[in-house]
């Protein structure tokens, strides 16, 4: 951890010194409001802005008084963890009046608030962005009513606003993803996968209904995590007949020796007539069709509650704090903005202009123009639903294409979270495709002894939602089995190649992409796909499984904190996972409110330490009752985290006590979180079809013969794109020793942890958006949809 500094992050013009921020949240409540109003306060203070909360909503605006409270450091305290807001919300019908704006308008000037961030849906956006383009007439009538003097008009001239969007129903065109979204599929995850053990025991079938009154995006993108046998969304209502083929394959999957039917209903789910379709006539429809004994739970508000995920944490963080920059850096003639999603990467887009898309998809959907609904929904919708069709729906085998290609998959390295997805989806894309589907167990150990498969459509029916490495995996290299590999390639007439798995296999990959000069049978198209908590691959910013390592940290620092609720002051030190790579332990602190991360890439030494003791021993002698300190497990090999933990218990004597805990392997086990579920399930899709395209191109004179650059890649996300990447471009960019990319994105997330800890740090604005246009059709490359 650097030593804190004063040294100035912004320049002059960026400066919050005279400036008032007010924070409020509309409408419905989403987990993570919480954390997007903490990174707001604390980015605004830490600029030298006064910033306010205004409880209660618009409400609380329009009746003013003690609604309207200055927020300090300390205000914002122990409430990242939080769901719900807890500045509270509430609709109201006074602001959607003229007398009601106007004495919302009065009460903002009484405390100099020209600065508005709003967190709501697109309502509360839209009463926003009103209530700016009003503000000088409204200042003007309270002149003429004697509630302001002119210089008021004057001095307030302008109301700037920057929205963040708070909707767990993800129904906001313009941004990948809503806060709470995420926490929200949690919640549906969690029912769904405690549901399928009792309904795999009684052989039942469960009709679930999840929230999205106008949005299916809860339904689909649940289907797809837990490979639901059919969903119903108002987005894309069912094709008449719709009953007949829902219970033939809900009978087919009986057939398939399959011991349960899972249905996902979106609240709002319509036929071709707008006709609602109810979740208690699909019960009834089942059960006289089918005679399935069938049960209907309707999830409800379980969905709104809950703490935040690891995701939601971050995103509002950021989010936050790129509002904070909007408001500093917005004039006059700035529109109205708001900050979101696209990809990995936070940009500002016109609020209007989302909000009109927005409701151009339910006047689209009013008006049975549902596929232009789906494609105004943006990409990332459009593909959830792609993807679901080609996973849950079996072609006829006479309907299939012939390719007389045969394609393997194997695991390599350690296990994560959301490999079995990724096989699955492998598995089934690739049967679509045409080709026959091997499974390799034991990576390339067990490719070299021929441990290989033929693996079918219904062999990984339920693969989704199992943590692990069900084909097993081991971290053997091919280099020294090259020659019984290429054997077994031959003999089984292996065509491509997709390897899942984390740092040795990428250096895999490189090991066979070289062996193609030597060995002919490896000269196929492969592809490698980043799976591993430590994410640590190169050419990727994010990799499988390390979202369910993220919420495994988070989940256990938040019960690590509560443990010493109430108790005298103290410090807890976490050691994480990760190899070199500080991800876990940055990201994860950033997540989890943490005082400091101490990491490879980031050198400290003593100084550095005792720096942060001195800074954590003030903040507990004058507000925090708890602290916390990350570190990652091969951050430096003489300041242990047995040392760290002694220095600490030592030099906070008197102020607080220490702890320490190895939270060890606890991070790679578990069920894999909605996000790790879905990320597998799209790129590893994405891939078969790369891996299709590429058999194709290189089939002559009756075989595949691939040996160029470009058909041994990488698929990864990189800022707001999926992009095959070369295996051999990204040996420059890599780390051999310590197995780590030379260059990683999330070390610029870093200075914002140290910021909302208190310290003075510099922080690099250089990546801050600048304002864009909503694009309506995106180049298909650039589909990301790393928020699912």
């Amino acid at each position: 951890m650097a030593q804190p500094d004063t040294k100035k992050i912004f320049f002059e013009n960026l400066s919050g010194a005279g400036k008032s921020i007010a924070v409020l949240t509309s409408g419905g409540d989403a987990q993570g409001m919480n954390a997007a109003v903490r990174a707001v306060v604390r980015m605004g203070l830490y600029v030298g802005a006064k910033v306010y909360f205004i409880h209660e909503g618009y409400q609380g605006m329009v009746d003013g008084g003690e609604h309207i409270k200055e927020a300090t450091w300390e205000s914002v305290s122990s409430m990242l963890q939080v769901g719900g807001t807890v500045i509270g919300s509430a609709r109201c019908k006074e602001f959607r009046t003229h007398e009601g704006r106007l004495k919302a308008a009065h009460n903002l000037v009484q405390y100099g608030i020209t600065n508005l961030c709003v967190i709501g849906g697109d309502g509360s956006l839209t009463g926003a962005n009103l209530f700016r383009e009003e503000w000088s007439g409204l200042l003007l009538e309270l002149v003429g009513q004697g509630l302001i003097e002119d210089e008021a008009v004057q001095k307030y001239s302008a109301l700037h606003i920057v929205g963040m969007v708070g909707s767990i129903d993800n129904d906001f065109c313009g941004t990948d993803m809503t806060i709470g979204t995420d926490s929200a599929l949690h919640r549906i995850i969690e029912v769904v996968d405690a549901i399928m053990t009792t309904a795999q025991s009684h052989q039942r079938t469960f009709v679930l209904e999840v929230m999205g009154r106008h949005c299916g995006y809860l339904a689909l993108v649940s289907a797809l995590a837990c490979g639901a046998d059919w969903v119903l969304i108002p987005e894309m209502p069912p094709e008449d007949g719709w009953e007949d083929k829902m219970c033939q394959k809900l009978s087919a999957n009986r057939a398939g020796m399959k011991r349960l039917n899972i249905i996902i209903v979106a609240e709002g789910a319509i036929d071709h007539s707008n006709k609602l379709i109810t979740t208690d006539y699909i019960k009834d429809l089942v059960v006289k069709c089918l005679g399935f004994d069938t049960r209907v739970t309707i999830l409800g508000h379980v969905q709104r509650g809950g703490t935040p995920s690891a995701f939601d944490r971050i995103l509002a963080s950021r989010m936050g704090v790129e509002a904070v920059f909007a408001l500093l850096e917005t004039t006059a003639n700035t529109p109205a903005c708001v900050v979101s999603l696209c990809g990995n990467q936070s940009v500002r887009l016109p609020l209007m202009e989302c909000v009109q898309m927005t409701q151009e998809v339910q006047k689209a959907m009013d008006e049975k123009r549902f596929e232009e609904a789906v494609k105004l929904r943006g990409r990332s919708f459009e593909n959830n639903l792609k993807t679901y069709k080609l996973l849950a729906h079996r072609k006829p085998e006479t309907e299939l294409p012939i390719s007389n290609f045969n394609v393997a998959v194997l695991n390599v390295g350690a296990p994560a979270a959301g490999m079995n997805a990724a096989v699955r989806s492998a598995v089934r894309v690739g049967i679509s495709e045409g080709h026959k589907m091997f499974a390799v167990s034991d990576g390339f150990e067990g490719l070299s002894k021929g441990q290989i498969r033929e693996i079918k459509w219904a062999d990984v029916g339920g693969w989704t939602g199992q943590g692990g490495s069900l084909l097993g995996t081991k971290r053997t290299l091919p280099a020294k089995h090259i020659d019984k590999i290429a054997e077994q390639m031959r003999k089984n007439n292996i065509n491509a190649l997709l390897i899942i798995g984390g740092f040795e296999a990428f250096e895999s990959l490189l090991q066979l992409y070289e062996a193609r000069a030597t060995h002919e049978e490896l000269c196929i198209p492969m592809c490698m796909l980043p799976a591993t908590i430590s994410n640590n691959v190169p050419g990727t910013d994010l990799s499988i499984g390390a979202d369910t390592a993220l919420n495994a940290i988070v989940e256990t620092c938040d019960r690590i904190k509560q443990s010493a609720s109430g108790t005298k002051r103290r410090v807890f030190i976490i050691e994480t996972m990760g190899g070199y790579c500080g991800y876990l332990a940055s990201v994860g602190g950033l997540a989890a409110g943490a005082d400091a991360a101490y990491i490879y890439e980031e050198p400290f030494d003593i100084r550095d330490l005792q720096a942060n003791v001195e800074h954590l021993t003030e903040k507990m002698k004058t507000s925090i009752q708890r602290g916390l300190v990350l570190r990652n497990e091969n951050s430096n090999e003489n300041y242990t985290t047995d040392f760290i933990y002694q220095l600490y218990s030592e030099e906070g004597k008197g102020v607080f006590d220490c702890r320490k805990n190895v939270l060890g392997h606890m991070q790679q086990g578990g069920a894999p979180s909605p996000f790790d579920r879905n990320f597998g399930t799209k790129i590893s899709a994405k891939a078969m079809q790369w891996i299709t395209k590429k058999l194709v191109e290189t089939f002559r004179q009756g075989r595949v013969f691939a040996n160029t650059e470009d058909t041994c890649c990488l698929l990864g996300m990189r800022r707001r794109a999926l992009v095959f990447q070369p295996v051999v471009q990204l040996k420059g960019d890599t780390d051999f020793v310590h197995r780590i990319p030379k260059e990683q994105w999330w070390l610029k997330l870093r200075p914002l942890m140290k910021i909302l800890a208190k310290y003075k740090t510099s922080y690099d604005v250089s990546d801050c958006s600048q304002l864009e246009h909503i694009v309506r059709n995106r180049p298909k490359e650039s589909d990301a949809s790393v928020a699912m």
